[in-house]
């Protein structure tokens, strides 16, 4: 699996739209008028890489096996969701689990497309929906203190140090602070992580724009990546309506449609190359003639625990991971020729897996 994302936006702004281009599928209703979307929808997406068709050819893989991303799509938030207000509250715990959330915002002007604030404004539209997150995440910590006190009474070690944690992240929600800015050591990332809190989310902020401004985006997309810039996110121009024109194209006609609108590649590339920078992902790749297979791992993995991706009984009886450059894979027609060319590498367990390295873990259970 690459990434999980959560796509939150207000009504109207494209959001079920774009969802339903980037899976390929109508599951998200599409309409004019707020809460349409009144279910979660989830969407499961391969992560195109060139690299992996290059390495399934060169190896005479039978499969290609790209890793996978998804997508959860929410109802149309509006201000009040945390507290009742529209449909919004009711589908927040759907993006409790994800990895990134993705704010859709919408950076196009069109008086027959409805605005449920009146006027189009990326970024007011932003604070809209991430008061709400935060509104939702004071909620389900003022919930938890009462419990978390009485097994301090008891004893309970653990509940102590989470209760500092979510004290912290209160003083930041009270002050409308989202909860990604509470300072925090490394050995508290895990008890905080287990939080679970939606605005301790890396955040991608999505610009929807009209077709014409697909290319270079607008004044209303700059205004949002000053924004990104400010707090370390990311930020990527989408054209909801061109995803989904796409979406129904074969592989040389959505070439030439990109080519002519002067577009390098699709949304979906650009949003999930955003997506693996903001969490700090790369990819590796194993292959044999039966598949050719990407595998999603954080920045800094050891080749130990990118056995263990696979199955936990590599990591358990890792001894070494033979590695190939992608570079030198295919520069020197595969693993024989690799190999013969001195290109091919035994790492042991301390090696640090780099973007592109072909693996062949061996061990012994």
């Amino acid at each position: 699996m690459g990434f999980k994302c959560g796509i939150v936006g207000l009504p109207n702004v494209g959001k079920s739209t774009l969802f339903n281009a980037l899976t390929q599928t109508a599951a998200a209703q599409a309409a004019n008028f707020p809460f349409c979307t009144i279910e979660p929808n989830v969407g499961d997406v391969a992560v195109p890489d060139q690299r992996l068709d290059r390495l399934a050819e060169i190896g005479k893989s039978a499969k290609v096996i790209p890793t996978r991303l998804t997508f959860v799509d929410i109802a149309g938030l509006v201000a009040g969701a945390s507290s009742g207000e529209g449909l919004g509250n009711k589908f927040l715990a759907h993006i409790r689990e994800v990895d990134a959330i993705a704010y859709v915002l919408r950076c196009f002007e069109d008086g027959d497309v409805t605005h449920v604030a009146g006027a189009v404004d990326p970024l007011a539209d932003a604070e809209t929906v991430e008061t709400e997150l935060m509104l939702a995440d004071l909620e389900s910590l003022e919930k938890r203190v009462g419990a978390l006190e009485k097994k301090i009474r008891g004893g309970d070690k653990e509940a102590k140090e989470t209760l500092g944690l979510v004290e912290r992240a209160l003083v930041f929600l009270r002050e409308g602070k989202p909860a990604r800015l509470v300072e925090r050591s490394s050995e508290e990332e895990k008890a905080f992580k287990a939080l679970n809190l939606l605005t301790a989310k890396p955040v991608l902020y999505v610009c929807n724009v009209g077709e014409d401004d697909a290319a270079s985006g607008n004044a209303l997309s700059e205004a949002v990546a000053e924004r990104a810039k400010a707090e370390g996110a990311e930020m990527v121009v989408i054209s909801a309506k061109i995803e989904a024109e796409l979406a129904t194209l074969d592989d040389a006609e959505r070439a030439e449609y990109l080519e002519t609108l002067g577009l390098a590649e699709p949304g979906l590339n650009r949003l999930i190359d955003a997506g693996y920078r903001l969490l700090n992902l790369i990819t590796f790749f194993t292959v044999g003639p039966k598949e050719a297979r990407a595998w999603t791992v954080p920045v800094g993995t050891k080749a130990p625990k990118a056995a263990g991706v696979i199955h936990t009984d590599f990591e358990r009886g890792f001894i070494r991971a033979q590695t190939i450059a992608y570079d030198d894979y295919v520069a020197h027609n595969g693993e024989t020729g690799a190999r013969d060319a001195g290109r091919a590498r035994d790492e042991g367990k301390d090696y640090v897996v780099v973007d592109g390295d072909v693996m062949l873990f061996k061990f012994n259970v």
